[in-house]
């Protein structure tokens, strides 16, 4: 299940199966694209109910998967955590309690990922014969370097929010999540959806700077009287 809430500008989503940490099923990935694509808040905080934040795949689902099945249900993730990472709202994982495998990759889809001091992250899947298949081979190198993200998937060791605050995977350690959310959603909503895009872009250095300044001359006009009275 997924349940959501608003806060101002920030719209709150939980997966909400805490007597399964969390796990998702199909119905669940698909709920939560849906919902995500669906915002129209400027902020989105995601986030689990209970004491994990995401187990990842179901294992009863992952278990009775044939091998068309297993790509099928890859892909389905894939498609969840390309719409956390293309939305339009800035994305922010609040980590509370266990990350672990697809938990993990839909945490890295997200623009900004917090810990709270009871976070633990992992990519187990390698203990099972497994590995998280929703983008996480393609987003963790990228986000941590290749070094650690070899290191962290190879092995399947448990980060704790220190460690993973060192590493970069997360970028604070925080009591409550929503505190950042809310900071993030006192900004104006067009510079930030507008920022998270350029920051986003990862095209040739030359187009990225053609579009950082045609956006930054966007944001001028739009916000221009609003400039010109804080100058006053």
């Amino acid at each position: 299940m997924i349940e959501t809430t608003t806060d101002g500008d920030v719209l709150d989503i939980r997966i909400a199966r805490p007597e399964r940490r969390n796990a998702l099923t199909r119905a669940e990935l698909d709920a939560l694209r849906e919902t995500v694509t669906d915002a129209d808040e400027p902020v989105i905080l995601l986030r689990g109910a209970g004491e994990a934040f995401c187990a990842g795949a179901d294992l009863d689902v992952v278990a009775d998967l044939d091998r068309e099945s297993a790509a099928a249900f890859a892909r389905r993730g894939q498609r969840t955590a390309s719409a956390i990472e293309r939305a339009d709202a800035v994305t922010i994982a609040g980590i509370d309690g266990a990350a672990r495998g697809g938990g993990v990759e839909l945490a890295l889809a997200c623009d900004i990922r917090v810990a709270t001091p009871d976070a633990t992250i992992a990519e187990t899947g390698v203990r099972l014969g497994l590995f998280g298949a929703w983008g996480g081979t393609v987003r963790l190198p990228r986000i941590v370097g290749l070094g650690e993200a070899m290191d962290l998937a190879l092995s399947g060791r448990v980060l704790d929010a220190d460690d993973a605050r060192r590493i970069g995977l997360v970028s604070r350690v925080v009591d409550d999540p929503l505190d950042v959310a809310r900071e993030v959603a006192a900004c104006d909503p067009a510079a930030l959806e507008t920022l998270a895009t350029r920051l986003r872009d990862d095209g040739p250095v030359d187009e990225r700077e053609a579009a950082e300044a045609a956006a930054f001359a966007d944001l001028v006009e739009r916000n221009g009287n609003a400039i010109a009275e804080r100058r006053g």
